[in-house]
């Protein structure tokens, strides 16, 4: 990515991040836009395409959201030192939230056009709803008073210490006040015993949000006209291909994601898969990390006060 514009403007490269690999489209002081134009270059290896059992050999930029199953593409030219250039026009009506942007190669093969012989190896995020070019989104954390605070819902919830929102365009943490001690210890700050109870405490929400992100998820998956399930964009992609590399090691991610969708049928096989979901939620907030330096922090303790 090399530049954007917005609405016939230009955006500042802060807009677009080349480590990140993410264009954030969602200015809030810029407000609503109807047009957007990404220029792209791309470096493909020129003399292997051009020694290959192909002919027609054409690259482009595909720009693809399976939430709304929006698709956008334009030709990439050839230029100088084996960089190929172009603009892809996208309208703001077309896409939701996120889409990903791929450059792929496709070529005439054997009498056969139209085949992808090459492809981008980490594709680009264009996010139509963040202010800033980052991949992974964080959490929402909201503290509030379960009993007298202004989400009714939650004062059901009155004697919990926090509870998971996974209904809107990112998870929330609804933090507990109410609940002595438990807004303290998830801040910054305190001795070396706070910071460790503090960063377990953290994991074990963590792992609350990722079980309860992971169903959300899933539940929010749709089937195509052949019956398969389809990925459901925004965090809920995000979610899954980061889980099912744990719930299901030994499958491609769009296996596991069809067996996955089978099993939720299932009562049986889907209750056998909570433990498998529940470690891999454990891994990506690395409860194990924390509980062990908590431990280190106690032995230590300990060792001090029985000197």
């Amino acid at each position: 990515m090399t530049a954007v514009r917005q609405d016939g403007t230009d955006l500042e490269t802060s807009a677009f991040s080349q480590g990140e690999r993410v264009v954030a489209l969602d200015h809030a002081e810029r407000g609503p836009w109807g047009s957007a134009t990404l220029t792209i270059a791309a470096s493909l290896p020129e003399d292997e395409l051009a020694e290959g059992p192909w002919t027609d050999v054409v690259a482009v930029a595909v720009l693809t959201e399976s939430a709304t199953n929006a698709r956008t593409t334009t030709r990439l030219l050839p230029g100088a030192g084996g960089v190929r250039t172009g603009r892809l026009r996208l309208s703001r009506s077309d896409y939701r939230g996120r889409a990903d942007l791929s450059v792929k190669v496709v070529a005439t093969v054997g009498g056969v056009s139209g085949r992808v012989v090459a492809c981008s190896d980490e594709d680009w995020i264009v996010d139509f709803t963040a202010p800033s070019p980052v991949r992974r989104r964080g959490l929402d954390i909201n503290e509030v008073d379960f009993r007298d605070g202004p989400y009714e819902w939650l004062r059901s919830l009155k004697d919990s210490p926090w509870a998971v929102d996974t209904s809107g365009e990112l998870p929330v943490v609804h933090v507990n006040t109410a609940f002595d001690g438990i807004a303290e210890l998830l801040r910054p700050g305190g001795d070396d015993m706070e910071r460790a109870v503090g960063e377990l405490l953290s994991a074990r929400i963590a792992t609350d949000v990722w079980t309860a992100a992971f169903h959300a998820a899933v539940g929010a998956t749709e089937v195509d006209s052949e019956g398969n399930p389809t990925w459901p964009g925004d965090w809920r992609e995000d979610v899954l291909r980061g889980m099912l590399a744990d719930v299901m090691p030994d499958r491609s991610e769009d296996d596991a994601l069809r067996e996955v969708h089978v099993r939720r049928s299932d009562p049986v096989a889907w209750s056998r898969l909570q433990t498998q979901i529940n470690y891999a939620a454990l891994r990506r907030a690395k409860v194990a990390k924390s509980l062990g330096r908590t431990v280190r922090v106690l032995e230590s303790s300990q060792r001090e006060s029985n000197s």
